[in-house]
């Protein structure tokens, strides 16, 4: 059994490749089981969470996901996610590779939100706004340059060094990139937002988001947890990636409970939208958002591309 850290990950993962997995894998998710993953809360006091996430494809993989999310962690300078990923054979149980969760997180992450704008953006991305400057946003421009050309990426962070950071890293990677001081200024600027947060209060509000921009909400993942306000998630066309995000971010547990959205007011998940039997965004004028958990799905389609890509399998 071998050991992938997170550089090795870097090195051989193609984020073109994983949208291009992702959507093959959506398109025929009946392939794959996926349990119901636990939810556990293991320390009030730091906001922890405790994932577990396991999926397996008969004959072929089986694997599981522990992740802890710590989402104060950027005050001590380390990622909010942690946690690791066992890719076993499906043929005869043996454990294959560990994979540095994070990583593989951050990837599948960010390249299911690209698979999801490839219908859902604007065919014309002139400015990508990027809410928050962690290791999900800085994935997302490589992922979102499988499907859309993107003029200029701009981040946003609460902290703004490490927006000026990302920005950095970004132009060091080839992207035109710079920061955007005011968050509802850059809201209102771009053709795409993408917001990757561990915010419990809305940061993007609805008489903001101009008519035909896509929206992405990346982060939450519990009703305590808000990237949008009520009046957006009520009014653009809304999409999800599972059922699960249906349960999960507070921006739609909320409106589901006070009964301003309905469960038929989803257009339709990234299932439908790979398999073709949702077109997605029907006009310029549209607004879109698509509110994304993660599924363990990602995972494990992800995990098994890492390994082939580093085995030459």
């Amino acid at each position: 059994m071998e050991l992938l850290d997170a550089a090795r990950i870097r090195a051989v993962l193609q984020p073109g490749a994983l949208v291009e997995t992702l959507r093959t894998a959506f398109a025929h998710q009946e392939d794959v089981v996926v349990p119901e993953r636990g939810h556990h809360r293991v320390d009030d006091e730091r906001e922890a969470t405790l994932l577990v996430m396991p999926a397996w494809e008969s004959g072929r993989w089986i694997g599981v996901k522990v992740v802890a999310h710590f989402p104060h962690n950027g005050q001590r300078g380390l990622p909010a996610i942690q946690g690791s990923y066992l890719l076993t054979d499906g043929t005869d149980g043996r454990p294959v590779a560990v994979l540095d969760g994070a990583e593989l997180t951050r990837w599948r992450t960010a390249a299911a939100s690209a698979l999801a704008a490839d219908s859902l953006a604007p065919r014309t991305v002139r400015e990508h706004l990027l809410v928050g400057a962690g290791n999900v946003a800085a994935a997302l421009p490589h992922c979102y340059a499988a499907v859309r050309e993107v003029g200029l990426t701009r981040v946003w962070a609460r902290t703004p060094d490490k927006a000026e950071d990302l920005v950095g890293r970004l132009r060091q990677e080839g992207f035109a990139a710079e920061v955007c001081g005011d968050l509802r200024e850059g809201v209102r600027r771009a053709d795409v937002v993408s917001a990757a947060t561990s915010s419990t209060s809305p940061l993007i509000l609805a008489e903001d988001v101009r008519p035909g921009t896509h929206v992405d909400l990346i982060g939450a993942f519990t009703p305590a947890m808000h990237e949008a306000d009520e009046a957006l998630i009520t009014s653009a066309s809304l999409f999800v990636d599972v059922e699960a995000a249906l349960h999960e971010p507070g921006e739609i547990v909320d409106a589901l409970e006070r009964g301003t959205l309905r469960r038929e007011d989803v257009r339709a998940t990234l299932a439908d939208l790979a398999a073709g039997r949702h077109t997605g965004r029907s006009s310029e004028e549209e607004v879109t958002v698509f509110e994304s958990v993660g599924t363990a799905l990602e995972d494990l389609v992800a995990a098994a591309l890492v390994w082939r890509a580093h085995s030459g399998a």
